[in-house]
């Protein structure tokens, strides 16, 4: 008979329960409605305080705009989130991005990232994956910084770029790598 401790099992319920919360967006209603309202109200907030993201829009052949991701670990981890695909201001189609993680971690964040396909080729890569996932080929606009978002001219020339912004929490350090990205009907 396996004999467990105190601690294990606490360990493992909070990890379970942290997950869960990760799992639970807040988004409320899984609608159509409501994805594209938070859609719309990030993507505000992103242009109105990063105006230089209005020309990486312009310049791209769509956006995937995740909301808002929920993302938790105590040694096991994970984030989820729902978001919306938009190709010249439309949305197209309807995305969940999930991420699981197993390591030295602890604490809960929430936080919104757009992802800017710069090609028709990554637009349609993205499109076509049964589930694609965020890898070494998507570069990070950052905050320098005075706070405006940079894009070098590498990072302009890549397929795909990420902006996170909106952070809140106690996990440092949000990024999309390893994060898959699956068509829903919501």
């Amino acid at each position: 008979m396996t004999s467990y401790s105190r601690r294990t099992v606490l360990t493992g319920a909070s990890s379970v329960l942290l997950f869960g919360a990760a799992c639970s967006n807040a988004l409320g209603s899984r609608g159509p409605e409501t994805i594209d309202a938070r859609v719309a109200s990030s993507l505000s907030f992103l242009y109105s305080n990063y105006p230089a993201t209005q020309d990486l829009r312009d310049k791209s052949a769509g956006q995937l705009v995740m909301p808002l991701v929920t993302e938790a670990g105590f040694g096991l981890g994970g984030s989820y989130g729902r978001g919306a695909l938009q190709v010249a201001g439309t949305t197209i189609d309807y995305y969940s991005a999930t991420q699981a993680s197993l390591g030295f971690q602890i604490g809960a964040q929430q936080f919104a990232h757009v992802l800017f396909f710069m090609t028709n080729d990554a637009l349609y890569n993205f499109r076509t994956s049964p589930g694609w996932s965020a890898g070494a080929d998507v570069q990070y606009a950052v905050n320098d910084q005075a706070g405006n978002l940079s894009a070098d001219t590498t990072t302009t020339l890549s397929p795909v770029i990420a902006v996170i912004f909106g952070q809140a929490g106690l996990i440092a350090g949000a990024t999309v790598t390893g994060t898959k990205y699956t068509r829903i009907i919501p």
